[in-house]
């Protein structure tokens, strides 16, 4: 399998061609637009990207569809292209830096605000163009065109990025301290094959308990100095800051509308970067037009059946509309409704509806506390525990032995590589002794959960530097126990992402984890659960519990964890309740 097959393999992973734009008229009919193949585009460093040109034959100057991406620009049989091209827009689909007929080398991350600003200027020079640019793509197609939000450009217009992100440190390679480890190594291997070379055959198993981290690429035969220098910065700096917008949304000032998942490996940013704008943003037009789709899906969209739940058909939208619409009220003056649009269209799981909302995190929202309690028993170990409302007054703790070299593997949850996405029944993960369960009587009444999911923790260890990590679960009348949302806190990021501190051993401590967001309905006769543990292998590396410099550590350590819940250390998981 050469690289161009390689990285549509990946397109196909990231479900996104088949459902973003109608198919192209067939071959048999005379094409309605003009294709020009490596056209050049100068960037600011003298180096050229490569991309190729659909041009409507009738009318002109158009509005452009630009598209910037790592996966390889579509030739003359691109059907995303060509619908556009045949509707109006001419389109520029470019090869990123390093990638397929682009100069320059393939860094991830690295060139995108500047080689996307330039881009942008370019195109809006051209004869054929009338001065409007949007963006569309998904996933790293949906970061190219976050990386050009802020750029202050009078060409863009419109973006409508699917499952994206803005920041590749928060974003992508570090979750809480964590590297997001199958996601990072597995992604960002499969992208670092040139044209013609054939990927090896890569025990990813294998490859995932590589040590030290540090030199993780030899597991698979060859350097690759990027995922060499994700690992030798761990902590947000300067190597990051040019990875991304920094933070930038007071200078966003154009229209946006993201469309995620909630058990993508975006879902917290795809809310997030709309909020942001809308609180952020300097520019009124912008602040007022972001908005947010998000559903029962993974990396990809309209999915009716994601890991072991049907969603059925209430889970898919129009998506050739939605874009048609979007597009047309921006680049065409069509009056399409888009200012009507409501900020946030979400999908309430467990009662498979959606719903409009005005802000997130929702307004109305009643964040209650559910304080893990150990069934009256003290000291126990079982961690087999109750979720209560209210707060514990007997002295009691949980503990387990966190063993590096037996970490509880991933299952379901917010993956791309090394494990499905989506809701999967918890109950065999929940049997091993290193995963302690938290869980509410059958519920008398539903309950909804929907926004931000956070834990805190009242923990120590035997370790000078180890992890936690907190999971919801929707427990259903059968007993089976699907995933919502989870979270993981490195000790030594308990503080900040910059200045660490290792943990003292013995002491309790003080975490607070982001366990990101869902949206769900807790039916009547279901139970609430939280998991809390130490491991979550392969989706984030495993902490060797040794305290030494990320990445540097050839063997590993077992930890005794305890768990601390009493009236001085009351442990809880934070629930954003919606009154119903």
């Amino acid at each position: 399998m050469n690289i161009r097959e390689s990285m549509k393999m990946i397109l196909v992973w990231l479900c996104l061609i088949a459902v973003m734009t109608p198919l192209a008229m067939g071959e048999e009919q005379e094409k309605s637009y003009t294709f020009q193949a490596n056209v050049m585009i100068p960037m600011r460093d003298g180096v050229k990207l490569a991309a190729n040109l659909f041009i409507p034959k009738e009318g002109g100057p158009f509005p452009v569809i630009l598209i910037r991406s790592p996966y390889d620009k579509k030739d003359e049989k691109a059907g995303e292209a060509i619908g556009f091209a045949e509707r109006g827009y001419a389109v520029v689909y470019q090869d990123a830096r390093g990638k397929f007929d682009s100069e320059g080398i393939w860094d991830p991350f690295r060139y995108d605000v500047e080689d996307g600003c330039d881009t942008l200027a370019w195109t809006g020079q051209q004869s054929w163009c009338n001065g409007k640019i949007a963006t569309f793509g998904g996933s790293y197609v949906g970061f190219t065109q976050w990386a050009l939000a802020p750029c202050g450009s009078p060409y863009l217009t419109a973006m409508m990025p699917i499952v994206p992100f803005t920041q590749a440190y928060y974003d992508t390679n570090y979750c809480g301290g964590a590297l997001q480890l199958a996601l990072m190594m597995g992604w960002g291997t499969l992208v670092s094959f040139k044209e013609g070379e054939k990927p090896p055959q890569i025990d990813w198993d294998k490859s995932f308990r590589q040590l030290p981290l540090k030199t993780w690429d030899d597991a698979i035969g060859r350097e690759i100095f990027y995922l060499r220098d994700w690992v030798a910065h761990p902590t947000y700096d300067d190597y990051w800051k040019k990875r991304g917008i920094d933070g930038r949304y007071e200078d966003v000032a154009v229209p946006i509308l993201n469309v995620g998942g909630w058990y993508d490996i975006f879902s917290k940013i795809t809310l997030e970067q709309i909020a942001n704008v809308r609180h952020r943003s300097k520019n009124l037009l912008a602040r007022r037009n972001q908005f947010a789709i998000v559903g029962p899906w993974g990396h990809g969209v309209n999915q009716t059946k994601l890991g072991e739940l049907e969603f059925g058909q209430s889970a898919k939208i129009e998506m050739s509309k939605l874009q048609d619409d979007w597009y047309g009220y921006w680049l065409k003056n069509e009056e399409t409704g888009v200012e009507n649009w409501p900020p946030y269209r979400l999908y309430v799981m467990g009662e498979n509806v959606w719903r409009n909302e005005n802000e997130w995190p929702l307004a109305r929202t009643q964040y209650t506390n559910y304080y893990l309690h150990s069934q009256g028993k003290a000291n126990t170990s079982s961690g087999n525990g109750a979720l209560y409302l209210a707060e514990p007054e007997m002295k009691t703790a949980d503990s387990f032995v966190y063993d590096p070299d037996n970490p509880v593997p991933t299952k379901g949850g917010n993956n791309l590589f090394g494990a499905a996405a989506g809701p999967f029944d918890q109950q065999e993960i929940e049997k091993r002794d290193d995963v302690l369960v938290y869980t509410t009587l059958p519920l008398t009444q539903e309950v909804e959960a929907t926004g931000p999911v956070k834990m805190i923790l009242y923990a120590s260890s035997t370790a000078k530097d180890t992890d936690f990590t907190a999971k919801l679960v929707d427990v259903h009348p059968d007993g089976k126990a699907f995933n919502l949302c989870d979270g993981i806190l490195r000790a030594r990021y308990r503080n900040s992402s910059t200045d660490l501190e290792l943990i003292e051993p013995g002491k309790i401590y003080k975490y607070e984890i982001d366990m990101w967001a869902t949206s769900n309905l807790f039916l009547e006769g279901h139970c609430i659960r939280l998991e809390i543990s130490s491991s979550n292998f392969p989706r984030f590396d495993r902490n060797p519990n040794s305290g030494q410099p990320f990445g540097t550590d050839k063997e590993v350590f077992k930890a005794t964890q305890t768990i601390y819940h009493d009236a001085e250390h009351p442990s809880h998981l934070i629930l954003p309740v919606i009154p119903r």
